[in-house]
């Protein structure tokens, strides 16, 4: 078997900070060839992205593909809505746990596995405010014991 292949287009660090991420899901990308292009070059954005799910289809939000310079007339809108490619099974699973009190699907990562556009999305709940403050004093935490470490051991 070949050793797959993938390159990071883009990443959502605020999803990590801001929700508590329950799943995680692998979905394809419906896009246009220029909007194809324009992530090859590394071109998107997820930070204010979301996923909705309707009438059985599962369709991403606030994603921003910048026009490809070379694409003229064949540009789409940058922040149009794309369609996400999934099983129907993951799409009732989706469905069934955003009807739940608090869920959102948000998007973690863009990437490209084996020449196809792809989009890891999470099943997250929203983090109060104190739970973003607990995360803030553990990882300063963790950074002050390993700049101890690292002094003792130079």
């Amino acid at each position: 078997m070949a050793k797959e292949s993938m390159k990071l287009v883009a990443n959502n660090k605020k999803a990590y900070h801001d929700f508590f991420i329950d799943e995680k899901y692998e979905a394809g990308i419906e896009l246009h060839g220029t909007e194809v292009k324009s992530l090859r070059m590394g071109k998107c954005s997820i930070k204010e992205a979301f996923v909705r799910i309707e009438n059985g289809e599962a369709f991403i939000y606030g994603m921003n593909i910048s026009p490809y310079e070379k694409g003229n007339i064949f540009n789409k809108d940058p922040l149009r809505i794309k369609k996400l490619l999934l099983h129907k099974v993951e799409i009732r699973k989706l469905g069934g746990k955003m009807s739940e009190k608090g869920y959102t699907i948000v998007p973690l990562q863009v990437y490209f596995k084996d020449g196809k556009a792809k989009v890891e999305i999470g099943l997250a709940r929203g983090k109060k405010l104190y739970d973003k403050r607990e995360d803030i004093a553990k990882k300063d935490l963790r950074r002050e014991t390993e700049r101890e470490f690292k002094i003792r051991n130079l």
